[in-house]
């Protein structure tokens, strides 16, 4: 997300942040960070405040559902769970507000960091990830919280088999994309399959289904005085457990009990 979106500019975006949150605002600042949202810093006289998010929907990523797991994260926080980044409520105790095509919501500045990929697989800080995400899994699931379903609708490999046939030009690695999925297509009926039986199981065990984040990954975790948080709540969701456990290097997983089929579904 390396440049701002066509719609809201800036100044679209300083509008609504006043008239939603915070009417001393004074400057919204893009930053080319992220993946798959558009971010501001929002800075009032004395600095910077609100980080802005712009959430763009998708075939999978519905602005309703980003808006219930946006809710279902402001429930968490309000049951107690301390891991989350929480979206700041505007003055209409909304969590989001409609910005151009897509969903603007704020969270309030700060000062922080990420840990980078080789700090996140060490046993130490993995340790952390896994206590943080074994309290969340612990929650009750919040009423307003998406419940995960499928991705792949019945009959993805016949479809994409027909699109084999086709060129794609989309993007700078869309031939290579087509070259390498060209040379699987004899495996694609049976991966399908075994994805339908996978997702079948998952739903036999409903009764063991938690909240979870869905991208726990080391981008997604923040570490600062207070400790380590979760942001990018977006994803959340009521599912089996292996969502997030998926992203724990192995030796973090000690203390979960684990079914290998969910983790290779996930």
């Amino acid at each position: 997300m390396r440049t701002p979106p066509e719609s809201p500019l800036a100044d679209d975006v300083l509008r609504l942040v006043r008239s939603a949150w915070e009417p001393d605002a004074a400057r919204a600042t893009y930053l080319p960070v992220g993946f798959g949202a558009h971010h501001w810093r929002i800075d009032a006289p004395s600095g910077p405040v609100l980080f802005a998010t712009l959430d763009v929907p998708t075939g999978f990523r519905t602005t309703p559902l980003t808006r219930a797991a946006y809710r279902g994260v402001v429930e968490l926080a309000e049951a107690g769970f301390s891991g989350a980044v929480v979206p700041r409520l505007t003055a209409t105790g909304d969590v989001a507000v409609t910005a151009g095509n897509g969903l603007l919501s704020v969270t309030p500045w700060l000062e922080g960091r990420s840990p980078d990929e080789v700090e996140a697989r060490g046993s130490a800080h993995a340790l952390r990830v896994a206590a943080l995400l074994a309290d969340l899994h612990r929650c009750p699931a919040p009423p307003s919280a998406p419940t995960w379903t499928s991705r792949v609708a019945s009959g993805f490999a016949e479809r994409l088999m027909t699109k084999l046939s086709e060129p794609w030009t989309a993007g700078p690695l869309s031939e290579e994309a087509h070259r390498t999925i060209s040379r699987a297509r004899g495996d694609l009926p049976e991966w399908e399959r075994r994805y339908g039986r996978l997702v079948a199981h998952a739903r036999s065990r409903r009764h063991l289904w938690v909240p979870t984040h869905g991208e726990p990954h080391h981008a997604n975790q923040f570490l600062d005085d207070h400790g380590l948080r979760l942001v990018d709540w977006e994803t959340l969701a009521i599912a089996p457990p292996e969502r997030d456990i998926r992203d724990l290097p192995e030796e973090a997983r000690g203390d979960f009990t684990i079914d290998e089929r969910l983790l290779e579904l996930f």
